[in-house]
């Protein structure tokens, strides 16, 4: 195993395309050649958990936060930043980072909160628009089931919780073979009509050009026939922030009180108490104020995130109470899905949790 191995399978999870424009997920720094001794799950990446890491023994660091966010014109050592490059460097440790391409995937940053939560019918706050593509082969009608299973396996057909989804037409193509070619069926230099399946799936980017290659290698023509046509359709399958219900309402003191066991906190921030219960909770790890608008535009009685400003708690306008549970803490799960993700996977390596606490902001 390698490091590429690593970040090959963090991006079948959270696949890069999922990231926002602003962000910097991927890998930071280190070869991805290198052989994989062991990996370190943290939130953030700061010296000490650099140091951390090459104490034991490992030389991959995946964190949620990328260390690297704006550009570096220097590396001396001057900024916390720069410290952990040199010193990861030094020690030949990767560093990777899976950012709001996690925040915007089922299993991720978010679903995680809607499972500590309990929510049912969780789904997307904002779902991504222009991910998805259709993608149309044209196949032997005798070989079509293999071909369409082949597009299934690799992700293709998946609408909402459906999966091995397409449209099939019955037709006739045309060929004639040139000379040097080595046609599947008929003759060459004969005009030839063969049965054919159009066979038509929904593909999200991140998983296209697997889709292609796993259909062109189970096709049996030389010159496989096939279109993708970009959809204007939303993908509600990924997306910002999300949405869910509670098996049944409670008051808003008392869910509060739940959030603030469940997620340790010390204090909420929050706008004032409409006096209802609370059934339909939206919610987005990290600064999810930009999406304050779609949580009242879908009933939701409570909105919890981090980051909230002083007069973004105005945009409530007494139509949905808005939490602010802080940045680090609505995100300090996301360790446990990048440990049990990677133990799962390689289960013969070390894959340990960071120790050191990164967050920079205390109470008293």
């Amino acid at each position: 195993m390698i490091i590429s191995d690593v970040t090959a399978l963090l991006e079948q999870l959270a696949p890069l395309s999922y990231q926002e424009s602003y962000d910097n997920s991927g890998l930071l720094v280190g070869d991805p050649s290198i052989p994989l001794k062991g990996i370190l799950a943290t939130l953030d990446v700061t010296p000490e958990v650099v140091e951390e890491a090459h104490q034991k023994g490992l030389n991959i660091i995946v964190s949620h936060h990328p260390l690297i966010f704006n550009g570096l014109k220097k590396i001396v050592g001057k900024t916390y930043v720069e410290k952990a490059v040199v010193l990861a460097i030094k020690y030949d440790i990767a560093i990777y980072a899976a950012h709001t391409n996690l925040d915007n995937i089922k299993g991720g940053v978010n679903s995680k909160i809607g499972e500590l939560l309990g929510l049912n019918n969780l789904n997307f706050l904002s779902p991504i628009e222009g991910e998805l593509v259709k993608v149309i082969a044209f196949v032997p009608s005798n070989m079509a089931e293999k071909v369409r299973q082949a597009m299934f396996d690799a992700g293709a057909g998946s609408i909402g919780n459906y999966d091995c989804c397409s449209y099939n037409i019955e037709g006739k193509g045309t060929f004639r073979a040139s000379e040097g070619t080595n046609p599947y069926v008929g003759n060459i230099g004969e005009l030839h009509f063969e049965p054919e399946t159009r066979i038509e799936v929904i593909v999200q980017k991140a998983r296209l050009s697997k889709v292609i290659r796993e259909m062109i290698l189970a096709h049996p023509y030389e010159e496989v026939a096939y279109d993708i046509y970009p959809l204007l359709n939303t993908n509600n399958g990924a997306g910002a922030g999300m949405v869910g219900e509670l098996e049944s309402p409670i008051s808003e003191l008392d869910f509060l009180k739940i959030v603030k066991k469940v997620f340790n906190l010390q204090s909420i921030r929050h706008t004032s108490l409409l006096g209802k219960e609370i059934k339909k909770i939206a919610f987005c790890g990290g600064s999810g104020a930009f999406l304050i608008k779609q949580a009242i535009a879908v009933g939701a009685d409570i909105f919890i995130t981090g980051d909230v400003k002083y007069h973004q708690f105005f945009d409530a306008e007494n139509r949905i109470i808005i939490a602010d549970i802080g940045h680090f803490e609505s995100e300090q799960f996301t360790v446990d899905i990048f440990y049990e993700y990677l133990l799962k996977n390689f289960p013969k390596f070390a894959v340990l949790k960071s120790e050191i606490k990164t967050n920079p902001i205390n109470y008293i």
